[in-house]
């Protein structure tokens, strides 16, 4: 958790690749990746299942965007399912709009794959 003014900020993250995270910063908004499209919802991790989330769905990525949201701005729409391993994964059922967004990086592949920044936790 990190504070945010005088209010407790729970960051949860959105992986995109370049191209999706140029369309969503385009269009203010985003549906989602494809497996996003056609599981109904946006699929989000917690610090903790970000590098299980990279291992999984984007070895074949060189470069990806990395974008912590602010979890208790996503209101209802936000749920906490299990999958992979029974773990809570956050789960939006809304679009993921750009004032969702409290930063976002780009990581490189490197030679152990990527390294998330310091500011992930």
């Amino acid at each position: 958790m990190r504070t945010r003014g005088k209010r407790r900020v729970m960051e949860i993250y959105k992986i995109l690749r370049p191209q999706e995270f140029a369309e969503f910063e385009r269009a203010g908004e985003t549906r989602g990746a494809p497996v996003d499209l056609d599981d109904g919802y946006i699929h989000l991790s917690k610090a903790d299942q970000l590098e299980g989330t990279l291992a999984k769905h984007f070895t074949d990525a060189e470069e990806v965007i990395l974008c912590a949201c602010d979890a208790g701005r996503l209101g209802t729409a936000l749920k906490w399912e299990a999958a992979r391993g029974g773990d809570l994964f956050p789960h939006l059922y809304r679009n993921l709009e750009r004032a969702d967004i409290l930063w976002n990086a780009r990581l490189t592949r490197g030679d152990d794959g990527f390294t998330l920044p310091d500011r992930v936790g």
